[in-house]
């Protein structure tokens, strides 16, 4: 009698990789008032370092943060010498009668693979709205979110979701002008500043997690959701974006869960004790973060995938504070998708 045996599963990799790029922006652009626009070397010495970044990322899907002009960004790709299919951020179009973004800078995705669709999503849905004292109703992000569904070479589909969450620094009251209308200097106002933001960060991961649903539930659509979310990944903040912690308590909630790639990584990987993305004074943190769906997680019924590898380029963080370069550590995963079986 001979036994038939399964054929040995096959995997497409892919690899995925997040970028806080710190106000990348053309020379000679304002962007911040009380920061003086780059020059032409500061933005050459920026470009290049980033590029010399990229290439050594080499990722398949980058995300990236904290870009002003998409044509920026589109410099720095090139000092990278790869080859990439898409370089868009919406909102920071640089053309005829574009000047890139104004305010607040914007999100942007970088990819080999195929673009099914994008989708900026500024406004929230009406449950995720919040109230900010003395801001009034918080119903739109700061740098909306951007939602690509993206196509691999043999065909599978994949959702990524790049996001850059409200930062924890005060949001004080200013005029129609800018102008700050409170006492920065007051320890009240200080606290009801930092409330004011942590509510309108609250606010943005409710909507994103609106979204993650609506992505997720009762689907078998594997997805990434990745940026910065200035918040560490326990926080209630990104807790409520991925409800990883329902997962406990009810087998079911997996469907529309996010998990931390960090913490689902491979038994193999190279654990080195270096996973974080930012300093603050002197203290180290993880903001950018990498979460996929259950497709991704090999203990999961519903895995079609894994996490491989997740690693961490932080280096520079402790090179000193200069502009050109980032003050975020960037964040890298290897991801697998199976193929289809084979049938010998």
């Amino acid at each position: 009698m001979v036994t038939t045996l399964p054929p040995p599963s096959r995997w497409a990799t892919l690899t995925v990789a997040s970028a806080n790029v710190l106000n990348l922006a053309q020379p000679g652009r304002h962007f911040y008032d009380g920061q003086e626009p780059y020059s032409q070397n500061e933005f050459e010495r920026k470009v290049g370092w980033l590029g010399e970044r990229f290439r050594v990322l080499n990722a398949d899907v980058l995300a990236v943060q904290e870009v002003w002009d998409e044509v920026a960004l589109r410099a720095a790709i090139a000092r990278s010498g790869l080859q990439y299919g898409t370089v868009v951020v919406p909102g920071a179009e640089n053309g005829p009668g574009q000047h890139g973004a104004q305010g607040t800078p914007r999100v942007g995705l970088v990819t080999r693979l195929k673009v099914e669709s994008l989708q900026s999503i500024a406004d929230f849905p009406a449950a995720a709205v919040v109230q900010v004292p003395g801001l009034g109703p918080h119903t739109r992000f700061e740098r909306p979110p951007l939602l690509a569904t993206l196509r691999m070479k043999h065909g599978q589909e994949i959702a990524v979701l790049t996001a850059h969450l409200k930062s924890k620094r005060p949001k004080y009251l200013q005029d129609a002008s800018g102008q700050t209308l409170e006492d920065t200097e007051d320890p009240v106002v200080q606290a009801l500043g930092s409330l004011r933001s942590l509510l309108m960060r609250a606010g943005e991961a409710l909507a994103l997690r609106l979204k993650v649903v609506e992505l997720l539930h009762r689907t078998r659509l594997p997805l990434v959701v990745m940026g910065d979310f200035n918040d560490g990944p326990h926080s209630v903040t990104t807790q409520l974006i991925a409800a990883t912690s329902q997962v406990a308590y009810d087998k079911g909630a997996r469907d529309n869960a996010l998990f931390s790639a960090w913490d689902v990584q491979g038994d193999a990987a190279l654990r080195r004790d270096v996973a974080y993305s930012h300093i603050h004074q002197g203290y180290p943190e993880v903001l950018d973060q990498v979460l996929v769906s259950e497709e991704f997680v090999a203990t999961s019924r519903a895995a079609i995938g894994d996490v491989r590898r997740v690693e961490f380029f932080n280096d520079h963080l402790h090179e000193g504070r200069d502009r050109s370069r980032s003050d975020h550590g960037f964040v890298r995963a290897l991801l697998r998708l199976k193929l289809p079986d084979v049938l010998v």
